[in-house]
């Protein structure tokens, strides 16, 4: 089980280090006005998208490799169904980043630095509150 463990947190930091980058590239994208700098941004984002999707699928096989080791215990506590609904709204969120990379690639984005600057900033509070969750297990 601890291996499990050690995977799983191992993926999900290789996640989160991508949705936290990722948009940042988005804000450089929005706030730059020169093509060229324009187009390398959105290689960046299509090819950093392309490699931390697979760690998101694989922090949450791991994760639910983790359930299934006592399916009982972790299926009635409220904690985790609570995270889990996090990690449902992350992976939204990932799915989304996605949309914004290929409308990017495709020049139809639209959205301002400033919009990208707060989109920046939602897995930071999603982190705080899946870690508060599974380390203090409430309820």
């Amino acid at each position: 089980m601890l291996w499990l463990k050690a995977f799983h947190l191992i993926f999900v930091v290789c996640w989160f280090a991508g949705i936290f980058y990722l948009p940042r590239i988005f804000v450089y994208y929005a706030a730059s006005e020169h093509r060229e700098t324009r187009d390398q941004l959105a290689i960046m984002a299509r090819k950093l998208y392309r490699f931390v999707t697979p760690f998101m699928v694989l922090a949450i096989g791991f994760g639910l490799a983790l359930l299934a080791t006592n399916p009982d215990y972790y299926l009635q506590a409220k904690w985790l169904w609570l995270k889990l609904a996090g990690v449902a709204f992350l992976v939204v969120y990932h799915i989304q980043c996605g949309r914004y990379v290929n409308a990017i690639n495709q020049h139809t984005d639209n959205h301002t630095h400033v919009f990208y600057r707060f989109f920046n900033e939602v897995p930071v509070i999603f982190l705080f509150a899946i870690v508060l969750l599974a380390v203090l297990k409430p309820f």
